[in-house]
């Protein structure tokens, strides 16, 4: 019997309310008929073993992450070329080598933990890693099948073996070693499960506990660090991108089970983040009276907001999306990364007068990541752009060109060029909207400036338009194996910088986030209409594609203008916005959606809710017809629940018109993983798959390879 729930004095239907119970028996024989579909329709699918080879082609390579420093040791994970999982790694420094490190090598690493060899199945993930401040321990957290909720253990560097009991029920918990006594860490519990959520301190060798501070409500998500060997810094972020409150303590203040916290930023409608530079002066890098963010300095004796003085200004145009303090004592610096419509700059200022330096020498136009200083005021860096997969770069005090760590690292594959073109459109309340479009050189004619009568007319060419536009995050341009080798297929890849995302400043979140949400739709909708009047696509070759919020906004789309594409691809989607605050994750994300609770927000949810838009599309226009939809769920998902995709797919099928002859959904379900990281060969089936779908709906046809140059 189909469920009819009254909100606000509205019906809301929800037939498929059953499919919420991931083991109902009932859902399991529901998914095998679901998995049947899927295997029918990827068997006519031609790319499908050759775009799964590109892929695996361009991530062969070895892929380090930033290495943390502690004394005779440096720490990274690598995941070498045709490994599964990243392993962590540490590298023994002799006396007498550079606090930096340059000169360490690559091939004399040795295994802290590995996944693979700890679980053969594949289905361990390392999460996260934190040594402690002498180098001998290691707090790693794992997490099994996808739930992202798993073990936190204590590892002894010099050989892996474990010390103390593990703590279990942990989600991606902040590690905060203390500095002195005993090994200890304070870490963060973010579930109800297994105690309050808050802070707690643990010691390392036997487990002892003690409660340290509390959250002070349901829908926060708090964070630890310790800073400069004595700076406690609890965190507590209210709603993903939206508001963040700050407290310090001094450990060598009081016993570290009772710091005596004092506030930083608490109730400010800004996001805040902090660090201790070399000076020992707090930088915060903030939202505050500055959209695009600036960087402010304060004494730790007064870090409240009204002691903070300006030292790098915001910059219009420009999201300050990373810092790093580095130099020395005596000149501090302050490593500086902007984020314009996907592409980074990276500069170093005088911490003092905040005047720029030095340009950072960037190999290419792309996207830097994670970086932090060195005790020689070295800065270390992830760099990748469109071509080529993440390396770390190592920037030396006072130069401007950083160059490859470790030494003896190998180079990425070979890739085509890529062009990238800005073109922008207007939406439907006549705000203009920046789209990126990525061509491989010579793949068709160069995208001219609109108005420029420049040039020949793009030659259409079956395009995936990609949106996110949640939570502030801008989409930036690192590495994606998947479009490169889309890109090399012959096809073109668009995104566009909806508002809701952080492409242009927080403004542009907030214009797209809770009842302004529609406002992304429809700048997603008016992206796919301009590409197709620019001539760069046609309707029958257009795709769109997003993940997790990205999933809801191309849901959304199709939903509104099912003219709009011929296909869709919705990996992990929110899809049911009457139920999301039920569902995953979906409570502590009202900040960014709403609440149902709230009769304006209810209504603007219920205007974009792609699974009750299709759901009275069926009613309204019985066999209206919709693009062809694959919709990708995983059952270890604790952020957006699986039911979101079960539930869509069961209204997009019920909707269907019997002649099509085709199911117009498709659902490719997995288990044992979640929304975040698998084992490579599981990443590479699940792109490939929605990629040659996309291939097979928009009409991309396989190239003929040159010998030994597969993206050709």
């Amino acid at each position: 019997m189909s469920i009819v729930d009254t909100l606000h004095g509205r019906p809301v239907p929800d037939p498929y309310r059953w499919l919420e119970s991931a083991d109902d028996p009932r859902t399991l024989r529901w998914l095998e008929e679901r998995a049947r579909d899927h295997a029918r329709e990827a068997a006519g699918w031609p790319l499908r073993d050759r775009l799964a080879e590109r892929i695996r082609f361009h991530l062969d390579a070895d892929l380090w992450s930033v290495p943390v420093h502690r004394p005779g040791l440096v720490m990274a994970t690598v995941r070498p070329a045709g490994a599964e999982h990243p392993r962590l790694v540490a590298f023994d420094v002799p006396a007498g080598l550079p606090a930096g490190t340059a000169a360490v090598r690559a091939d004399p690493a040795r295994v802290v933990y590995d996944p693979a060899a700890a679980d053969p199945s594949g289905r361990t993930t390392l999460d996260a890693w934190e040594p402690d401040p002498t180098g001998r321990l290691v707090a790693v957290q794992t997490s099994t099948g996808g739930v992202e909720r798993g073990v936190l253990q204590v590892l002894r560097t010099a050989d892996g073996l474990p010390i103390g009991p593990p703590v279990r029920g942990v989600r991606y918990s902040h590690v905060a070693w203390t500095p002195q006594g005993p090994p200890a860490f304070y870490y963060v519990r973010r579930d109800d499960e297994g105690g309050t959520r808050g802070v707690w301190l643990r010691r390392a060798a036997d487990g002892t506990e003690a409660f340290v501070r509390a959250c002070s409500g349901p829908g926060t998500v708090p964070g630890v660090r310790v800073l400069g060997g004595r700076l406690l810094l609890f965190t507590e972020s209210h709603g993903t991108g939206h508001r963040t409150d700050l407290w310090l303590a001094d450990l060598e203040a009081g016993p570290p089970q009772a710091p005596d916290f004092r506030p930083v930023q608490v109730g400010v409608e800004a996001e805040t983040e902090a660090d201790l530079g070399p000076d020992g002066l707090l930088y915060l890098r903030t939202t505050l009276d500055a959209p695009w963010r600036r960087i402010c300095a304060a004494h730790p004796d007064r870090p409240g907001p009204e002691h903070w003085r300006e030292v790098v200004p915001q910059q219009e145009g420009g999201t300050l999306d990373a810092f790093a303090p580095c130099g020395t004592a005596d000149a501090p610096e302050l490593l500086v990364v902007r984020t314009r419509l996907g592409i980074d700059s990276a500069t170093v200022h005088d911490a003092r007068t905040g005047a720029p330096a030095r340009t950072v020498d960037l190999p290419g136009e792309g996207m830097v990541s994670g970086p932090a200083a060195a005790p020689d005021g070295a800065v270390y860096l992830g760099y990748a752009d469109v071509t080529a997969q993440q390396r770390v770069l190592r920037l030396a005090p006072g130069s401007a060109r950083p160059l490859p760590w470790p030494a003896g690292a190998a180079a990425p594959p070979p890739a085509p060029e890529v062009e990238r073109t800005v073109l922008w459109c207007r939406s439907a309340d006549g705000t203009r909207v920046p789209v990126t479009v990525l061509t491989a050189r010579g793949a068709a004619v160069k995208v001219p400036p609109p108005g420029s009568g420049a040039g020949r007319p793009a030659e259409p060419l079956p395009t995936l338009l990609h949106a996110y536009g949640g939570f502030g995050r801008p989409r930036r341009f690192g590495f994606s194996a998947t479009v490169l080798a889309w890109l090399a297929s012959g096809g073109r890849y668009a995104v566009a910088h909806v508002r809701g995302g952080g492409d242009i400043g927080r403004e542009w979140h907030l214009a797209g986030a809770g009842r302004g949400k529609p406002r992304a739709v429809q700048d997603l909708v008016a992206a796919a209409d301009a590409l197709v009047a620019r001539g760069l696509c046609v309707r029958s070759g257009l795709c769109l594609s997003g993940g997790s919020a990205g999933g809801l906004l191309v849901l959304a789309a199709a939903a509104a203008r099912p003219d709009l594409c011929s296909a869709v691809i919705a990996s992990a989607p929110l899809a049911d916005m009457a139920r999301f605050e039920h569902l995953g994750l979906g409570r502590m994300w009202t900040r960014e959606f709403g609440t149902v609770a709230d009769p304006d927000d209810f209504a603007a949810l219920m205007s974009y809710s792609p699974y009750h838009r299709v759901l009275e599309g069926a009613v309204r226009t019985p066999g209206l017809r919709y693009p062809s939809v694959l919709l990708t769920g995983f059952a270890g998902d604790t952020r957006t629940d699986a039911a979101h995709p079960r539930k869509m797919c069961a209204a997009l099928l019920a909707a269907a018109r019997p002649e099509d002859g085709r199911p117009p959904a498709l659902l490719r379900y997995e288990r044992d993983v979640g929304h975040g990281p698998r084992a490579v060969g599981r990443a590479v089936g699940l792109a490939a798959d929605a990629h040659a779908f996309a291939a097979h709906r928009t009409g991309l046809s396989p190239r003929r390879p040159a010998r030994g140059r597969p993206w050709s």
